[in-house]
């Protein structure tokens, strides 16, 4: 708690935090979500610091919450706030040697799959005081929970350029079409002028593989052919592999038994339909000892199991 209000009232670093997150989301919704905090606790906190400062620091509508020009003020303060506390923290860490804390990794379905052991594995050999968590979301989510501190360090797909993220590119991924494997012999590769002819399986929009076909179909005049939207990407590869439409993804989606589940990976051509994979941290909040460490850590173990020969 620290005192900051008009007439000394404390204002809890938690209700900056909130604030912090609603700006910078653009609404409550999404900060709870986010967060993993009920939306009339964040709004009890945001109206708290309000009450507490005398002023209105969002103008709430239809669409979300921005701030007035109270909160735009107050939003340079709290983010200086929050950084010093970190920092306090870091220091206080570092004296005790070894990097210690707690760090969190986010990770696509496809990338969780085969990099969440080999993380855990080298994170308890080589920070064995540290703790480590791995969760699993679509790129665009995993951008967002770096931005507001849910997750220390993201591997992304495709990111869009956000001012509050740093992105380090690692490498590109061959994206095929995926579907069951036809008793007639089919072309080892598919054209990109071929794609609309493929009822697909996609995840709804903003996923970033999603965003990437579309872009590159209205490139050419033309718009994928999507009939069915599913996020889960294990769940799409098994409704390909029971015949009820295509996937556009990487050919480390298919399971290991692939082959025996009559699934065939024949990669977009014409041209060539890649992935760009990166590394995502945040450009606001001072990294750990830990977090650095991280970052190297994931970046080499990306290196070595995922990428292409």
């Amino acid at each position: 708690m620290m005192d900051c209000g008009p007439l000394g009232q404390p204002v809890d670093l938690k209700q900056l935090e909130y604030f912090v997150a609603v700006v910078d989301l653009g609404g409550f919704s999404r900060a709870s979500r986010l967060l993993g905090v009920t939306q009339p606790a964040i709004s009890r906190q945001v109206r708290s610091l309000e009450v507490e400062l005398r002023q209105s620091l969002l103008l709430r509508n239809g669409r979300g919450a921005v701030p007035t020009e109270a909160g735009k003020r107050l939003l340079a303060h709290a983010r200086g706030i929050l950084q010093q506390v970190e920092r306090a923290r870091l220091e206080i860490d570092d004296v005790k040697g070894a990097p210690v804390g707690h760090v969190v990794i986010g990770l696509p379905p496809t990338l969780a799959r085969v990099l969440t052991a080999p993380i855990v594995r080298d994170f308890r050999q080589r920070f064995p005081k540290a703790n480590v968590s791995i969760v699993e979301g679509l790129s665009a989510t995993i951008q967002e929970w770096v931005q507001v501190g849910r997750a220390d360090i993201g591997l992304v797909y495709n990111p869009a350029p956000m001012p509050a993220i740093e992105l380090a590119p690692l490498f590109e991924e061959e994206l095929c079409l995926i579907g069951p494997r036809s008793a007639k012999r089919e072309a080892a590769t598919v054209t990109m002028r071929e794609l609309p002819r493929y009822p697909l399986i996609m995840p709804a929009r903003p996923n970033a593989i999603r965003t990437l076909v579309e872009a590159r179909l209205a490139g050419i005049g033309q718009r994928p052919n999507v009939t069915l939207e599913v996020d889960a990407i294990g769940a799409i590869v098994d409704l390909v592999a029971e015949g009820l439409g295509y996937a556009i993804l990487s050919r480390r989606a298919l399971p290991d038994d692939g082959a025996r589940a009559g699934l065939s990976a024949r990669p977009v051509v014409r041209p060539a339909l890649k992935s760009a994979l990166a590394i995502a941290v945040s450009a606001q909040r001072p990294a750990t000892p830990l977090q650095r460490a991280c970052v190297e850590l994931v970046a080499a173990l990306a290196q070595r199991v995922l990428a292409p020969e």
